[in-house]
């Protein structure tokens, strides 16, 4: 116990010195949080082998898997307060046809790229892997985006549409997998389960949305109980907590599986309670400032997960190269020409397929269940994901802040701002001192009164 909370106070502070170092070069808190979790991860310093100094084995890493998952929530929490209804009227269709576009173009470019691959080599890489792959293209990291858009403060056309879109991957990225995952599985025994293939996933989806409904609802309901701003907020961050919980339940029965997704719950419950809670915009933006150092740590435990050893097979980095150029690729023509198709800014066509590029929770989930491939298969698409993931996370928060800049959605500081903070700062010694110097002057005289 005592270990893993001296890693979590090691991991934030590692995190946060290293966001002063890369604040010198421009670089995204985000980009500098993973850095420092590659550093302090078993590959570096846990080499060492110090209890409480860094993670010494990914075992370390994985027992602090309960903070990820609730980052994650306060993550898909603050994602849903996107989904006003004022703001779906204004880009609900564009949003729904552009996530749903690229989504698939990244799918079936990756499919056809390792296919074509499976062909050539086949005895590297299966098929049953190569489609597999292609389903967890779908998937775009919530986490990444939404802290750049935080950081930098991202406002404009672009940015209201890059947050649902992210948001829609999660739902279109299950599906998808699903299915792909139901055809690998049946190239490999031969068999199609309807069940699997199609029932599961809906039930998830559908699940996932009735549950986060539930939830909001009572939310709403009980925040009008109390008066307290600090109450109100206490029972937003409480339910967020109980829904991460209650999303892990599951329930099986032969092939059916009623399961929930805790991205889609937790985001349906801050949809929910944004549009019916007439205190949802103070009370959200409360609970936002109160998970910043929960999703610092997220960050620093996601860059120490990667496992670097994988560089030491160039045919699982190639692989990994052509996996992350296809998929690359397909994000952003698909968001090119379905953008272009529903009308969005010529900024927007431009630059948001740049910013879907960031992969890594979801994605890892996905592996997770792609083991029931088998040792070999399994093996081999969790290692090319943790490449991908590897890459997409240190490159795409960069990318998306360009992205966002080149846009004109992140405004710098002006330069008469920045001076008069820098001349409040070094005035900020004497005018305490001023203030010590009165204060002795009003003693004095209430003792000489």
């Amino acid at each position: 116990m005592m270990y893993s909370l001296l890693n979590v106070a090691f991991a934030l502070l590692a995190g946060l010195m290293m966001t002063r170092l890369f604040s010198k070069g421009h670089l995204p808190d985000v980009t500098a949080f993973l850095v420092a979790g590659v550093l302090i991860g078993p590959f570096v310093l846990g080499r060492l082998g110090v209890p409480g100094l860094g993670f010494a084995t990914y075992e370390d890493v994985a027992a602090l898997g309960t903070i990820s998952n609730v980052a994650m929530g306060f993550i898909a929490f603050s994602i849903g307060s996107e989904f006003r209804l004022e703001q779906l009227r204004r880009i609900g269709r564009q949003a729904f046809v552009i996530g749903i576009v690229q989504a698939l173009t990244a799918a079936v470019l990756v499919d056809i790229a390792l296919l074509i691959f499976h062909l050539i080599a086949p005895q590297v890489l299966s098929a049953p892997a190569a489609i597999t792959l292609g389903a967890i293209a779908t998937a775009t990291a919530p986490a990444a985006t939404l802290m750049v858009v935080r950081q930098y403060k991202a406002k404009g056309e672009l940015t209201e549409l890059l947050l649902p879109i992210v948001a829609l991957d999660d739902a279109v990225g299950l599906i998808v997998f699903a299915i792909s995952f139901g055809i690998a599985k049946a190239l490999i025994s031969g068999s199609v389960s309807i069940v699997s293939l199609l029932v599961n996933p809906m039930t998830e989806i559908v699940c996932s949305l009735l549950l986060g409904t539930v939830a909001g609802m009572a939310l709403t309901k009980l925040e009008t109980m109390f008066h307290s701003n600090t109450n109100r907020t206490s029972i937003t961050i409480s339910f967020i907590f109980l829904t991460v919980a209650l999303s892990s339940l599951e329930y099986r029965h032969g092939d059916l599986v009623i399961g929930f997704s805790p991205l889609l719950v937790c985001m349906m419950l801050g949809t929910v309670f944004c549009n019916i809670s007439p205190l949802s915009e103070d009370l959200m933006g409360r609970a936002d400032r109160w998970s910043q150092p929960l999703l610092a740590v997220f960050f620093v435990i996601s860059g120490a997960e990667l496992e670097m050893d994988i560089f030491s097979s160039p045919i699982l980095v190639l692989i990994g190269v052509i996996y992350i150029l296809v998929r690359s690729f397909g994000k952003y023509i698909g968001a090119f020409f379905s953008s272009r198709a529903v009308g969005c800014s010529e900024k927007v066509v431009k630059y948001l397929g740049i910013t879907l590029l960031p992969q890594a929770g979801v994605a890892l989930g996905m592996c997770v269940t792609a083991r029931a491939l088998g040792e070999d298969d399994g093996a081999l698409v969790r290692n090319i994901i943790l490449f991908s993931v590897l890459v997409y996370e240190l490159v795409g928060p960069l990318m998306t802040k360009k992205a966002l800049e080149a846009a004109g959605e992140i405004s710098e500081k002006p330069k008469e701002v920045l001076e008069r903070r820098a001349n409040k700062l070094a005035a900020a010694p004497k005018k305490e001192l001023v203030e010590r110097r009165r204060a002795k002057k009003e003693q004095a005289a209430r003792r000489n009164g």
